[in-house]
């Protein structure tokens, strides 16, 4: 018997008719004699119904009152899953987060977890009964209610996991598990069996939209087995664990992420002399504009050209402080493009291949894409490109490094 956390996300249980496929399916893993704890989100919609609500009042609305109303979207949906499996004769109960008490910080809109007391879910597992949790909510030290911000519901589950020592933390959505690169734009892309949460953790950092960053971090942290599965499809979906096997058939490379969502800034003719980073970069930070991708150029005549990437919706806000600060410091100009994309290649067998760089770079000339920027770590190698360039790059490197699915008979 297995302890098993479920999470189903706002289109899983969209509708009425698919949270009664829902219980169904929890249902069934009931019969099989596990343990069931699941997280569910709002209905599909349903937050940003009342978030339109609460803008309609205020244009910035309060966000502790903000908390409060979005909270109930989740309220709503395990009071309707828990009487969806008791009508079919399975007991359930169904707790807020404030009942469970997930304990989290006073950061409202995007609190972090800080504690988990599960005795009353132990409680009830212990007597048989299914547990229905609302995902994306707490309280904080005071009572107040606090949501966990974009992805929050993942985050609870993979929480709760690791609070209760799950065996699995299965995250149910509308896709049957991680694939090698988004099948939209490579149709030859395939499933993936399993995958390290450090390539996890790097694909959806750098813009495979899968899971949130802030559960697959959780979940290495506290080396949660998560699982990804399709919420109406059968299939074993993929497996993210910390196992990094090494066997004859590990590919060099595990996927291929994308991000359409970049904007390049450029200072030219900076004045090159110790603490010009900081000068051009302090002020975006403390406009709490996040920074991806840096480049130096060499110094020539004593000054330097710097580059550097921010996601697009804050590329008026960043270039705007970028012109300032030419002005303050004496650079030349300041200047932007919105029409770049990031692609990386992610995979732990990096770290015992040479040359994987090359081979990227090769792929992408023999297509005559030109590279603006490069970074790399150890499982990892990103470049900026002209954003027209986005799905030939990707379907070129999924073919260069071998991830195409073999094609079918009669193909």
């Amino acid at each position: 018997m297995a302890l098993i956390v479920q999470k189903f996300g706002g289109t899983s249980v969209g509708t009425v008719e698919r949270i009664e496929q829902v219980a169904e399916k929890v249902k069934k893993f009931r019969e099989a004699g596990d343990d069931i704890v699941v997280v569910v989100s709002a209905m599909s919609g349903e937050t940003n119904r009342l978030i339109g609500l609460a803008k309609q009042i205020m244009e910035q609305p309060v966000p502790r009152e903000l908390d409060v109303m979005v909270s109930t979207g989740e309220q709503v949906t395990i009071a309707l899953l828990s009487m969806a499996l008791i009508k079919r004769g399975v007991p359930a109960v169904s707790y807020t987060g404030n009942q469970v008490r997930i304990l989290t910080d006073s950061a409202h809109t995007k609190a972090r977890i800080l504690s988990i007391d599960d005795a009353n879910i132990r409680a009830d597992l212990k007597a048989g009964r299914v547990v229905v949790v609302a995902g994306f909510q707490g309280v904080d030290e005071q009572g107040n209610i606090t949501t966990l911000g974009r992805g929050g519901s993942d985050t609870t589950g993979v929480a709760l996991a690791a609070a209760l020592k799950a065996d699995e933390c299965q995250i149910y959505t509308d896709v049957d598990g991680v694939y090698t690169t988004d099948p939209r734009v490579v149709p030859q892309a395939r499933r993936l069996n399993k995958i390290t949460f450090e390539e996890m953790l790097e694909m959806a950092s750098l813009g495979s939209k899968v899971l949130q960053i802030r559960s697959v971090e959780f979940a290495g942290k506290y080396n949660v087995p998560l699982r990804v599965l399709h919420s109406f499809q059968e299939g074993p979906g993929t497996l993210i664990t910390l196992d990094e096997e090494e066997s004859m058939e590990q590919p060099i490379i595990s996927g291929i992420a994308f991000n359409r969502d970049e904007a390049k800034l450029t200072i030219r003719g900076v004045p090159d002399t110790p603490g010009v980073a900081f000068k051009i970069l302090g002020p975006i930070s403390a406009a709490n504009i996040e920074v991806d991708m840096i480049v130096q150029n060499v110094s020539h005549d004593n000054t330097t050209d710097f580059t550097f990437t921010v996601h697009r919706n804050d590329y008026l806000n960043a270039l705007e402080i970028l012109k300032q600060t030419a002005a303050n410091i004496g650079a030349r100009e300041a200047t932007g493009d919105t029409n770049i994309a990031k692609v990386s290649i992610v995979g732990v067998g990096m770290r015992s291949h040479a040359g994987v760089a090359s081979r990227m770079f090769e792929a992408l000339a023999k297509e005559t894409i030109n590279i603006q920027m490069i970074s790399t770590s150890e499982i990892k190698v990103s470049v900026v490109i002209e954003e027209k360039y986005l799905e030939l790059a990707v379907r070129a490197l999924h073919t260069a490094f071998e991830l195409d699915a073999p094609a079918r008979q009669g193909e």
